[in-house]
């Protein structure tokens, strides 16, 4: 099965500082929400996918990292410890215990499924549950880099399109970057992890086509060109996402009237890692 972007891990050391500059870039973002183990995010939702912006809430109880176990919250809080950025790459689950499954036998699980509920709020104020299954994933060679598949047990409860019009004209998640020394050593891990086996593989790097945006695992040198900005090299990374608007000219403007720094690069519209708490957020049309 072909597993499409779900939700990317925006890591950060103060929760009301990065949603108010994402609010400032145009988006909706959601009311604060807690996880059992004392994480705490904000939403910004767009058609099957979503933006967590994450940090670790007082008094958290963050069960550690063990044989077997992977802990979401120690890995959120490890990966602050270092830096704020993109710290984990979501894939869509319709059966996390066969995705666990898959891993194992690719080498690159051996984790135990984790499921987990919390409570949500609707943009009318109205309380619901919501409730999830993650199955993880290893990268080997990329250990600062977080990956899982989401399944989603209420989904009615979790997307809303009200909660999906944002103020920039923002409609898709429509791709990831990774970088990397040598993108080719991450092949066989993202066509285990995506379940894609046709994928393209270019000097510049390689290319997974989800059903839902693209996977990119870039050279530093292709990053570079395509991003206008240069990384600080060393492990791979998890390093900037794309949005979708049919319009760039209310991105603009939106960036300009809040006094946001951005460049223009082939046509897209980036604001770079060092403006946006550690991600490069690119706008592309569609």
């Amino acid at each position: 099965m072909h597993r499409p972007l779900d939700h990317l891990v925006l890591a950060t050391r103060d929760l009301d500082a990065m949603g108010a500059f994402y609010e400032a870039l145009g988006f909706k973002v959601g009311a604060r929400n807690r996880h059992p183990w004392g994480t705490e995010n904000r939403i910004v939702q767009f058609p099957g996918a979503f933006l967590e912006l994450i940090a670790v809430g007082d008094g958290a109880v963050i069960p550690p990292h063990a044989s077997g176990i992977f802990s979401f919250g120690a890995f959120v809080r490890d990966y602050l410890d270092k830096r704020e950025g993109f710290a984990m790459l979501v894939l869509e689950s319709r059966d996390a215990v066969a995705d666990k499954a898959a891993f194992d036998k690719a080498g690159i699980g051996g984790f135990e499924t984790f499921f987990f509920e919390r409570k949500g709020m609707r943009t009318d104020g109205t309380p619901v549950d919501v409730s999830f299954t993650l199955a993880f994933a290893a990268d080997r060679l990329a250990p600062q880099c977080g990956f899982f598949v989401c399944q989603q047990h209420r989904p009615e409860n979790f997307w809303n399109p009200a909660a999906q019009q944002h103020p920039n004209g923002a409609v898709a998640l429509a791709g990831v970057a990774m970088v990397a020394d040598e993108p080719s050593d991450h092949a066989e891990f993202m066509r285990a992890f995506t379940g894609i086996d046709a994928f393209s593989a270019t000097s510049a790097g390689l290319r997974f086509a989800t059903p839902r945006g693209d996977l990119d695992v870039l050279s530093r040198a292709a990053f570079s060109y395509e991003y206008g900005q240069p990384t600080a090299g060393g492990a791979p990374e998890l390093a900037a996402f794309t949005i979708a608007a049919p319009d760039l000219e209310p991105v603009k403007q939106r960036l300009a009237d809040k006094a946001i720094p951005y460049q223009s690069v082939q046509g897209a519209i980036i604001v770079a890692a060092s403006h946006a708490f550690g991600t490069a957020i690119r706008f592309v049309t569609r």
